[in-house]
């Protein structure tokens, strides 16, 4: 018998003063059996970092030809590609093919530390890539908040995010490891 994947439902609210962006969203994101708690709240985190009315989550980790989030245009046109974790370096390559800009959020610093010297030289020939490192300490932090329901209050200034529900606040602030050359 097949695992079903576990929903939770989030209800998030982001004050991301970097970007002017103020929204309200009722999230609901289903998370494969074979996915850990913390990565579904690294992919909660990457929402909030760049949300937009036309961000989605995509099909999961099951799915090689669809991103963990993306923001697609109204022709279908893949603005931003959002991964998470460490993938194929050639799954980020066909991704910069396809999207004008394309994010990286990686975490578990160690694996993350070997996966990079091994592909540094290709990622960095890879223009339309961004690159965010969350240290192991605030990817535990991020997985304490973790709950079926969750009501979450994001607040993003100068890099720094805050990220509370009604009883704790966590704060993080993700390395910058590659920024874009250029945007599409």
């Amino acid at each position: 018998m097949a695992l079903k994947a576990t929903v939770y439902r989030v209800d998030l609210d982001i004050s991301d003063l970097d970007r002017g962006y103020y929204g309200q969203h009722q999230l609901t994101i289903a998370r494969h059996p074979s996915e850990t708690e913390e990565r579904l709240m690294i992919r909660l985190l990457g929402f909030a970092l760049f949300a937009d009315e036309a961000l989605a989550f995509g099909r999961g980790i099951s799915t090689d030809d669809e991103p963990d989030l993306w923001n697609r245009d109204d022709t279908g046109k893949i603005c931003h590609w959002i991964d998470v974790g460490l993938p194929d370096e050639r799954r980020l390559r066909r991704a910069s093919g396809r999207a004008d800009e394309v994010t990286l959020i990686a975490y578990a610093e160690r694996a993350f530390a070997l996966w990079l010297e091994k592909n540094a030289r290709e990622l960095a020939r890879l223009e339309r890539l961004r690159i965010l490192a969350v240290s192991d300490e605030s990817a535990a932090a991020l997985q304490t908040l973790a709950d079926r329901n969750m009501k979450l209050t994001c607040t993003i200034q100068e890099g720094q995010i805050w990220l509370s529900d009604a009883t704790r606040t966590i704060t993080l602030e993700p390395r910058v490891v590659q920024l874009p050359a250029r945007a599409g």
